[in-house]
């Protein structure tokens, strides 16, 4: 008996099968037999749009082979519904130029489809409705019940942070400023003694004034003195090494015996001798105006040993006089050199000059001393008063940067534009404008020209709406941005994410609720979202994320 009953049931679903051959109702009604699936199941928005693979599993012996099949992937969300492209297949007798299924054989066909995203679509079914018809299309039959294929919509990506990371110029404030004074003491050819009108020249007694003038000045403090002693490069090169090392000696004498003595400094005395001065020779050389010059500076360049140099510019007879009148007895010589340290304005001094002198203040003073205040208005006017009086550059793409972390984007790229330099910083806040314009070509144009690291960041931000995940974790490595744990959570990197999410800030609270979900932990997701939903914003998010569908 049941051999029969069985027999029987074939029978009767073979028949079906057979009028399905034909008839398009009966291929509609034969619907369950058809097998659907989608990837990915849940769907993901990734840069605005909604894409997903949809299989159809058609059996043997079922589509007719004069039927022809209308599929239409719809997108169901709250507000309304968009249809995708309409996938059209037919029978092997259809003299159609579309998909062929076999009768025999069935099928299984896998098709794309995209639909631009639009809010609603956070909640959304996606279903395929299918329609039969003749090969005449005279007669069609629409399926009981459209395949429901995916759910949702993960939007996740949507947390990306692009405000953006404006980037301020430095100041080169120094608050130890170095100084040096020199005087020379010249000897005479073949000589190192040091002759009295030496120590009596203009320019020993502004020296002396000097480091007189050093000791009275509490902001100033002479670190050390240094005798540097030469000889001219002419002669035997062994002869000279010893009267440049004999100068350094008489020079060193004469420091203490003579300078020092009514100076009355006390500091380190450094002594060094050079031996020929061929490095002096050739500057000389250089700033004059002697006759073939050029050759001489040619024949330094072509030779280094020292010899060779003398012997070679010795046969240039007609420019030798010249250079043993002009420039030789200007390198028998030693220096002395007085290096002085400058204690420029503490902080605490800026700070008081700021609310009672501003104007003293040089332009650096003014960029330095913007760092120090956290008063917007007291920053802005010390930024204001640089770019007006120095105009400078600095000043305005700082104010720049200020406007854009306040979302003042037209002030901000007004003051850009006054900047006379085109600098890298010009270039990100530039790109942060054109950012918060939602002008995402030009803000990567602009990042693309410049090298500083909030750049680097910003371009992260685009590589996350363009749908580049890979490229954003490397842009965003050790940002500490809430760009950076978005990131490792779109490349599903939950360990790193969770190392990237420390910190009070809301958005995060967010995210590690997200991670807690995506790995099961409704109760921690639960907790995470009670702190997240502080911000109203993100609280209507929650409604409707399906991220946390198992978890509301």
């Amino acid at each position: 008996m049941k051999r029969n009953s069985l027999k029987l049931l074939c029978l009767a679903l073979l028949g079906l099968l057979v009028a399905a051959c034909t008839n398009p109702k009966k291929m509609a009604k034969m619907a369950s037999l058809v097998t659907t699936e989608c990837n990915p199941q849940v769907l993901e928005a990734v840069a605005g749009n909604i894409s997903a693979t949809y299989t159809i599993k058609f059996p043997e012996k079922y589509f007719a082979k004069k039927a022809i099949l209308e599929v239409t992937p719809v997108l169901v969300y709250q507000g309304g519904e968009v249809a995708g492209p309409v996938l059209t297949l037919q029978g092997e007798s259809v003299l159609e130029n579309n998909q062929v299924v076999s009768y025999e054989n069935g099928a299984t066909i896998t098709t794309p489809v995209t639909f631009k995203y639009v809010p609603g679509m956070e909640k959304a079914v996606l279903e395929l409705r299918a329609t039969a018809f003749n090969k005449s299309r005279l007669k069609s039959a629409t399926y009981p019940e459209p395949f429901k294929i995916a759910d949702g919509t993960n939007t996740t990506y949507m947390l990306v942070e692009t405000h953006g990371t404006p980037s301020f110029e430095a100041d080169n404030y120094q608050k130890i400023i170095p100084e040096s004074k020199e005087a020379q003491i010249l000897y005479l050819i073949n000589s190192f003694d040091v002759r009295r009108n030496q120590l009596k020249s203009e320019e020993i007694k502004a020296f002396e004034q000097y480091l007189m003038d050093v000791t009275a000045d509490e902001r100033r403090t002479l670190k050390s003195n240094d005798i540097i002693a030469y000889a001219s490069p002419d002669g035997k090169e062994d002869m000279n090494n010893k009267l440049s090392d004999k100068r350094s000696a008489s020079a060193e004498k004469a420091f203490n015996k003579t300078i020092n003595k009514k100076a009355k400094v006390e500091a380190p005395l450094n002594v060094k001798s050079i031996g020929e001065d061929w490095a002096g020779f050739q500057e000389l050389v250089n700033e004059s105006s002697i006759q073939d010059k050029e050759l001489i500076l040619r024949v330094l360049s072509m030779y280094s040993d020292p010899n060779v140099r003398e012997r070679e510019i010795k046969n240039m007879s007609n420019v030798y006089t010249t250079l043993a009148d002009e420039v030789l007895p200007e390198l028998r010589r030693a220096r002395i050199i007085a290096n002085v340290e400058y204690q420029n304005w503490t902080d605490e001094e800026l700070l008081n000059m700021i609310n009672n002198d501003m104007d003293e203040l040089d332009e650096e003073a003014l960029l330095y001393s913007a760092t120090l205040v956290k008063d917007a208005k007291v920053k802005y006017a010390l930024y204001e008063k640089a770019a007006k009086k120095y105009n400078s550059s600095r000043a305005y793409n700082n104010i720049a940067a200020l406007k854009l972390m306040e979302g003042k984007t037209a002030d901000a790229k007004a003051a850009l534009n006054k900047m006379s330099e085109k600098t890298a910083s010009y270039y990100n806040n530039m790109g942060v404008v054109a950012l918060q314009e939602e002008d995402y070509q030009a803000a990567a144009r602009n990042f693309a020209k410049s090298d500083l690291k909030e750049s680097k960041i910003n371009q992260g931000a685009l590589h996350i709406l363009n749908g580049n995940y890979p490229a954003a974790v490397e842009a965003l490595a050790g940002s500490n941005s809430c760009n950076e744990p978005l990131a490792y959570i779109l490349v599903k990197d939950y360990a790193k994410a969770s190392n990237a999410l420390n910190g009070s800030c809301l958005c995060k609270a967010y995210m590690r609720a997200i991670v807690a979900a995506r790995q099961g932990d409704a109760a921690t997701a639960k907790k995470e979202l009670e702190t997240a939903s502080k911000s109203e914003k993100l609280a209507k998010r929650a409604l409707t994320d399906i991220e946390f569908a198992k978890v509301n």
